[in-house]
C-alpha cells in the first residue's frame, strides 16, 4: 500500500459514517492527518466513532443540504483549525424507477444532498482555502453521471452535475495551490446497494469490464492520492 504523509493536515469527509468515507477517514487518520466527518446519521456516526476510537478523529452531524448547518459546521472548525482537504462523499441513490414515476420530492432530495450538498460544502470551505492558499477537494461522483443510467435518472443527472460543477471549480482555483477532482466508481461494495434493487444491481455490475465489484480500499487509495501534496498538478480532473 501507498504511503502519504498528512501530518498537520485537517480533512472534512462527508457521508463518512460508512462506506468509501469510513474507509477514506481510516486511511486519512493513518497516514497522519486529522480528521473531522460530516454525516446526518448520528446512528452511524456513533457505531463509527466506537469502531474507530481515535484521538485524532471528531464528528458531528451535518446535514450538507442545509447551507447554514453546513457553514456552521464549518465556522466551528475554523475556531481552531484550518481545512486542507475535502471529500464530499455523501450521497443517495434515490429510487430505481423510471423518470416518469419519481415523485418530485424523491427527485429534489437525491439532487439536494448528491449536488446541493456538494455545493454547498464547497461554497463554505472554498474561501478558507483561498485564504491559506493551499487545498485539495475531491467529488464523490459516479460513472452513472457519464453514463447516465437507466432507472436512475435523478442520481445521473445529480452525479453529472457534480462533475461539471468539479470542472467549473477547478478552473476557477487554476492559479491557486488547490486541486478540485472528481472519481467516478462503479458499483462497489457498499450498504448504498441496499438502496438499489437486485435487478438495477446486477444491471450496474453487467456493464463493468472486470465483472466485479468495486472495492472500498482501491477507492480511497485513489482519493488518498488526489488530496496528498504530490497531486500538484492535476485539477477538475474525473477519474
Amino acid at each position: 500500500m501507498n504511503k502519504f504523509d498528512f501530518k498537520n493536515k485537517t480533512a472534512v469527509i462527508t457521508g463518512g459514517a460508512q462506506g468509501f468515507g469510513l474507509d477514506i477517514a481510516k486511511k486519512f487518520l493513518n497516514f497522519g492527518a486529522k480528521v473531522i466527518i460530516w454525516d446526518v446519521d448520528k446512528k452511524e456516526l456513533n457505531k463509527a466513532a466506537q469502531k474507530i476510537n481515535h484521538l485524532r478523529l471528531s464528528f458531528e452531524a451535518v446535514d450538507v443540504s442545509n447551507f447554514k448547518k453546513v457553514k456552521n459546521a464549518t465556522n466551528k472548525i475554523n475556531k481552531f483549525s484550518k481545512i486542507d482537504i475535502l471529500v464530499n462523499n455523501a450521497g443517495i441513490t434515490g429510487p430505481t424507477t423510471k423518470l416518469w414515476k419519481y415523485s418530485s420530492n424523491d427527485w429534489n432530495k437525491v439532487l439536494d444532498i448528491n449536488l446541493n450538498g456538494t455545493f454547498n460544502c464547497c461554497k463554505a470551505i472554498v474561501p478558507l482555502m483561498i485564504k491559506s492558499n493551499y487545498g485539495r477537494i475531491v467529488n464523490i461522483a459516479s460513472v452513472s453521471g457519464k453514463d447516465g443510467n437507466a432507472n436512475a435518472s435523478a442520481y445521473s443527472s445529480a452525479k453529472a452535475a457534480v462533475i461539471a460543477l468539479t470542472k467549473a471549480l477547478g478552473k476557477e482555483l487554476a492559479d491557486k495551490n488547490i486541486a478540485v477532482n472528481a472519481v467516478t466508481p462503479s458499483t462497489a461494495r457498499t450498504k448504498i446497494l441496499n438502496q438499489m434493487s437486485k435487478k438495477h444491481v446486477k444491471f450496474m455490475l453487467s456493464k463493468v469490464p472486470r465483472g466485479r465489484l468495486l472495492e472500498v480500499e482501491e477507492m480511497s487509495s485513489l482519493v488518498c492520492w488526489l488530496s496528498s501534496e504530490e497531486n500538484s498538478f492535476f485539477y477538475c480532473c474525473y477519474l
